[in-house]
């Protein structure tokens, strides 16, 4: 199962316990992060929606609505008018009450420093380098743009052979990651919609992380330890399109 599959199938149904769906899931923290993000918004949702309305309510509008003097030759058709706009209140009241809790607080995105974001970005490759290892999308340029339009920006030319390219979760963040071939091997790209005042650098025991400040947002690139990133990061940069 592709990722496009398993994120629609989990957004269908959250609580999907098909075993394909939950062996997709395990292969990376970012899809058990996705996937307990919706099962928890499902559950605010059903909370908010048990909504204990009082047991007088109907009787309180229709005895408000029988108050209203009527003629006596009132029709029977104004009559269904009548009873029709009483359960058109009752509703819209019930509508109102539960609207109080019923969209629940949606976290807040988070703000990084350019430090962090590369921190994570390491984080977020070594995590999913087993996923991304053998796939080979063969990435269109027309494809790119179309994940980039969101960002307010877009591609001249493809930097290289695009492996893969999906959002992502970014830690709280929705980001673009690319996996671009180099003649230095494979390399991670991020595209994360947070700007940054400043480049920073971060490493670990296999791979090093540049964040570059763009226009409106971060780039992010991850290779091999001990590898110049730079002159790649300097390429996407100067590819990248952005809307006036």
């Amino acid at each position: 199962m592709d990722d496009l599959e398993f994120r629609r199938r989990l957004l269908a149904d959250p609580n999907d316990n098909d075993p394909e769906l939950i062996k997709t899931k395990n292969q990376s923290t970012t899809n058990r992060h996705f996937s307990n993000e919706l099962q928890q918004l499902d559950l605010q949702l059903k909370q908010a929606l048990n909504v204990d309305i009082p047991d007088n309510l109907a009787d309180r509008i229709l005895f408000h609505q029988s108050s209203q003097a009527q003629p006596k030759n009132h029709s029977p058709y104004k009559r269904y008018v009548s009873y029709g706009l009483a359960a058109s209140v009752m509703f819209f009241v019930g509508v109102m009450v539960g609207q109080h809790d019923f969209y629940p607080q949606q976290p807040q995105q988070q703000v990084f420093t350019p430090a962090s974001m590369s921190t994570i970005a390491l984080q977020h490759v070594s995590a999913e380098s087993q996923f991304v290892e053998h796939t080979d999308e063969a990435v269109t340029l027309q494809q790119v743009n179309a994940k980039l339009k969101p960002f307010g920006t877009s591609m001249n030319q493809l930097p290289g052979h695009i492996y893969y390219l999906n959002y992502c979760g970014f830690d709280g963040n929705r980001a673009l990651h690319m996996i671009v071939g180099t003649d230095k091997g494979k390399m991670a790209v991020f595209i994360v919609p947070q700007t940054s005042s400043q480049m920073a650098t971060d490493s670990d025991h296999i791979n090093q992380s540049l964040l570059l400040p763009l226009q409106d947002a971060s780039l992010i690139i991850v290779g091999d330890k001990g590898e110049k990133l730079m002159p790649i990061a300097k390429k996407l940069k100067s590819e990248l399109y952005w809307e006036i």
